[in-house]
């Protein structure tokens, strides 16, 4: 089978990736990390770091990671190796100079946050993550309270207009504005992402906004994880199967 016909096969393993003229964008959690049970249990991994370094240089620096988690949290997980970075959903980014463009928080955020911590303090095992320009409510450590995080966060949306985005066991209150996809075509508005075909790697429902920016733009994403209904044309079956895919690009 050609590679060609692989690439329209969503239950085929994808063949590796020829890097000539592409620009690859990646998530983090559950796609080059596996998911932890707090955000900062995830740590810098030398194999990771050594994937990216090699495909930040085979790419001539068309790399780019769209995470959830903040500037800093993705520095510090990634080593402070990869210039270009969207943070916290697209809300924060950074581009391959080192420029760094963020939207100007909700003013509702600081009652969103107090409401979440209040929340949180009477359900134990939630958590709370303020990222300065969205807050976060995750119930991994109590998956029990599932509708009732869901229940608070919708009543916070509907009572301050902030964006409620849905993630792997998490709920998002977010300054409205940029989302993973937009980040996706504002990197290829410059170089060194500029003429290139997008790829975005991703595993949740936030990275399905990269799916269909990358699809637009001509190119496609690749779902890691288990099979869903999804814009991605390809999957990986996880965090493992997609590092070794990495490892394999030329």
């Amino acid at each position: 089978m050609a590679i060609a016909e692989l690439h329209l096969r969503p239950d085929a393993p994808p063949a590796p990736l020829a890097l000539a003229n592409t620009a690859l964008f990646l998530d983090l959690d559950g796609t080059l990390a596996p998911i932890a049970a707090r955000p900062q249990d995830v740590t810098p991994d030398p194999r990771r770091t050594g994937i990216l370094e090699t495909l930040l240089g085979a790419l001539g620096g068309r790399l780019a990671v769209v995470s959830g988690r903040t500037l800093a949290d993705v520095d510090r997980i990634l080593e402070g190796r990869i210039p270009a970075v969207a943070a916290v959903h697209g809300l924060v980014r950074r581009d391959a100079s080192g420029e760094v463009d963020q939207a100007i928080p909700h003013p509702a955020l600081p009652r969103a946050l107090s409401d979440l911590r209040r929340f949180a303090a009477a359900h134990p095992g939630l958590l709370v993550e303020d990222k300065q320009v969205s807050a976060t409510l995750h119930y991994r450590g109590a998956p029990d309270q599932a509708a009732a995080a869901r229940a608070e966060a919708e009543r916070i949306a509907t009572a301050t207009g902030l964006t409620l985005q849905a993630g792997d066991m998490v709920w998002e209150l977010r300054t409205p504005g940029a989302t993973k996809g937009d980040s996706v075509a504002a990197f290829l508005a410059h170089p060194p992402f500029a003429g290139a075909k997008p790829v975005f790697v991703g595993d949740d429902l936030t990275d399905e906004d990269g799916f269909k920016a990358a699809q637009a733009l001509g190119g496609f994403g690749v779902l890691v994880g288990p099979a869903r209904t999804t814009a991605a044309r390809l999957r990986l079956d996880s965090v493992d199967a997609a590092l070794a895919w990495l490892e394999a690009a030329r």
